[in-house]
């Protein structure tokens, strides 16, 4: 297990084991406006469909986990769109994470609620840490979703950025995603700023640099373009891979990519 937390409160059997070791295929919805959307590079949004019908249509074809990103709420200082979230979590019997613009215990609590069993925070957590030490307090580390939006700088560090990427700041991935475990997230979504919706693969350095260095999981995010890059990304020793217009746009088909990957050793759910 690479000696990361599970958060098991049962005794494993050996089939539970292999599911809990699984790597993981999660399709995510980016909100703008109530609808689905996708960009490159966190610019040049475009349309992605109904998030709702998205959802339905993931849940049935065999995704692991559905992430909903709300990615104007904190830039526009409001809450997460509660309504929406609502729809979707009444339409998937998979497991559910929803972020954007959570600041407090009671967005938390009412997203939870209504049908989230994860909350992800990243801007706000950042600007106030003992956020994330007060979710995990209440609901669970298993519950808390460290984002980390991140952009490769020319020195050649990976920085960093708030505010859906808008906003860079001085500090390094690794340092603060070990932060954020030590106060008690129990997972970290990694979305490279450089490698987003290009198409061309996943951020492996530094999504191999996390893996080997955190005692939770840690979900890698941007770039995803073909099978090939989630095999790569997966023998990086990332435990899941999230991934939007390639799902949204029908490219690459969940059980198909599933297939894939079992054919090349890598174990997945089927």
């Amino acid at each position: 297990m690479k000696g990361k937390f599970y958060f098991l409160n049962f005794q494993p059997s050996i089939l539970k084991i292999e599911l809990l070791l699984a790597k993981r295929i999660i399709p995510c919805l980016d909100i703008k406006n109530g609808r689905t959307v996708k960009g490159i590079n966190f610019e040049n949004i475009r349309d992605a469909g109904d998030p709702v019908e998205l959802a339905q249509f993931y849940s049935s074809q065999g995704a692991d986990e559905l992430v909903f990103l709300d990615i104007t709420a904190t830039i526009e200082k409001r809450k997460t769109l509660v309504g929406l979230v609502k729809k979707v979590a009444a339409n998937i019997n998979i497991p559910f994470t929803v972020g954007g613009g959570i600041s407090s215990m009671e967005n938390v609590a009412e997203l939870v609620r209504i049908g989230a069993d994860k909350i992800s925070v990243n801007t706000a957590a950042f600007k106030d840490p003992s956020l994330i030490k007060t979710i995990a307090r209440e609901f669970g580390s298993q519950c808390v979703v460290l984002a980390i939006d991140t952009k490769k700088e020319e020195d050649g560090i990976w920085y960093v950025y708030l505010d859906g990427g808008r906003t860079k700041t001085g500090y390094r991935t690794m340092d603060w995603a070990q932060k954020a475990v030590d106060m008690g997230a129990g997972e970290i979504l990694l979305t490279s700023m450089n490698n987003d919706g290009t198409k061309k693969c996943f951020a492996l350095d530094i999504t191999s640099l996390l893996s080997e260095s955190l005692p939770v999981p840690v979900i890698a995010s941007g770039g995803a373009g073909t099978m090939q890059h989630f095999k790569e990304v997966f023998d990086s020793n990332a435990d899941a891979a999230l991934a939007a217009s390639i799902f949204h746009y029908k490219e690459i088909e969940i059980p198909r990519l599933k297939n894939y990957l079992k054919e090349n050793n890598i174990n997945v759910r089927i």
